[in-house]
């Protein structure tokens, strides 16, 4: 158990098997994740020739629900039941929510592709929508209270290391679902893609249910304690922006998060309508995007043990971001996918590094009133998630936007073509990423000047969860 890694995770009230039991509610949060953000925006724009304004409205929705993760924890901590759960209520329901959602789904696809018996207008949007919201609410309801349980569960010396393990094992779950359902889709169908999502769904409920089961004691309950008052959430958030950096920092982090997820429902259908890539070559971009993610956190990790400037961090992240998106637009005029996967992988990395070292500067933004470190990374996960749901949403209209133009050869026959269209995102996003440098540049002058960068340990338990 020792050569293990995380073994020091461990401990006598939290031990090793109910941990990495535990764990596999991450693994369910992955496999979603790759179906939301990967697999099913090329399927609905490529294989159903769905418009990609309404795929990207679509793969929003459950984007756009992050916000209130910073809620759902806050409710969570503070709910009340005769029974003395916290946690478990929230992640069993988000669970449900999750299956539902995905069990509709291929469903709603098809119908929103026009695969009907009856014309019912706007049946396929209506469908398609309730699904995508179903499970975006599950998902997020699923991994606040896992990883609330988790941390309450863990004793303070090991909390960290235990947060550090549960965010790989999302990643491991991301990377290895990107793979397997890659493999299954290589010769697609309809009936082969509704196996595919059905079995998702069944396979997140019941890892779920296993995770969960007796991971919380059950505590006797007073009746005055049941109805005394619940703190506001408002009084906090209220002292939260006094701040003098906490404004510019959100406005960088929701600049920056734009610019690096404007490509999220276009860089699969890039690869297939402009590379001529396959759905499974495609389906592993997601992986090519997990390892450089992997990569820019080790790095943010090794740079900041070392005391380095989280906001000069930033910066670079931006910097390889406009490095990668140059390659990704370079891959289609050189017909190089081999190009187009390295550019994925420089966004992952960029990206990573950017997520990090904007996490390190809301961990050490000052606690005043009722703010506290917890309702800091609450503001910086709400701003990151907003900013990507409405990223995805404007990538996808301005794709469609510009091809309708370019497509009738008012710009020239050089520009008609469906590659400008993406190269127009691509481009935009690198401008986004000069705004996030511009907005970066006080913070990082009044560190310097202000003399007031210490440096911290910063490791694998600092990991944005």
């Amino acid at each position: 158990m020792r050569m293990l890694p995380f073994a020091d995770a461990a401990s006598d009230s939290f031990p090793m098997r109910q941990l990495l039991r535990l764990s596999l509610f991450q693994l369910t949060v992955g496999m979603a994740t790759v179906l939301l953000l990967g697999t099913l925006n090329r399927v609905m724009i490529v294989e159903m020739s769905l418009p990609a304004v309404l795929v990207a409205i679509m793969i929003a929705l459950p984007v756009l629900i992050a916000p209130f993760r910073a809620l759902l924890g806050f409710k969570s901590d503070t709910y009340r039941s005769v029974l003395g759960w916290k946690r478990v209520p929230f992640l069993w329901f988000g669970s449900l929510w999750q299956f539902g959602g995905l069990a509709v789904m291929p469903f709603a696809l098809l119908v929103l592709g026009g695969d009907v018996v009856h014309e019912i207008p706007f049946a396929g949007e209506v469908l398609a929508a309730l699904a995508f919201l179903m499970t975006g609410l599950g998902l997020h309801m699923t991994q606040t209270a896992g990883l609330a349980l988790a941390s309450d569960r863990a004793t303070p010396e090991t909390r960290p290391r235990v947060v550090a393990l549960l965010y790989i094992m999302f990643l491991v779950g991301m990377g290895v679902s990107a793979i397997i359902v890659g493999a299954l889709l290589m010769d697609y169908s309809d009936l082969r893609l509704i196996r595919v999502i059905q079995g998702i769904a069944v396979a997140g409920v019941l890892l779920n249910l296993v995770a969960l089961w007796k991971q919380e004691k059950m505590r006797a309950v007073h009746r005055a304690d049941l109805s005394a008052p619940r703190p506001l959430f408002r009084d906090a958030w209220a002292d939260f922006m006094k701040g003098g950096r906490s404004g510019r920092l959100l406005a960088c982090v929701f600049v920056g998060t734009m610019a690096f997820n404007m490509q999220d429902v276009l860089l699969e259908p890039y690869g297939g309508e402009i590379l001529g890539l396959s759905v499974s070559a495609t389906t592993l971009l997601t992986a090519m995007w997990s390892a450089g993610a992997l990569l820019g956190f080790i790095w943010a990790g090794y740079r900041l043990n070392r005391g380095s400037d989280p906001y000069r961090l930033t910066g670079l992240g931006a910097l390889v971001g406009i490095w990668a998106f140059s390659v990704v637009v370079f891959a289609a005029p050189f017909g190089s996918a081999a190009l187009f996967f390295f550019g994925a992988g420089l966004i992952g990395f960029g990206g990573g590094l950017f997520a990090v070292s904007t996490l390190m500067a809301a961990m050490s933004l000052p606690a005043q009133g009722f703010a506290g470190r917890g309702l800091a990374l609450g503001a910086w996960g709400a701003a990151q998630a907003t900013a990507a749901g409405f990223a995805v949403a404007l990538g996808g209209a301005l794709c469609d936007w510009i091809n309708s133009i370019v497509l009738t050869g008012v710009w020239g026959a050089g520009l008609a073509t469906p590659a400008t269209g993406y190269s127009f995102v691509y481009h935009s996003e690198i401008g986004l990423l000069f705004v996030t440098l511009v907005l970066l540049g006080p913070l990082v002058r009044n560190q310097v000047v202000g003399n007031t960068v210490q440096s911290r340990r910063f490791g694998l338990a600092e990991f944005p969860t």
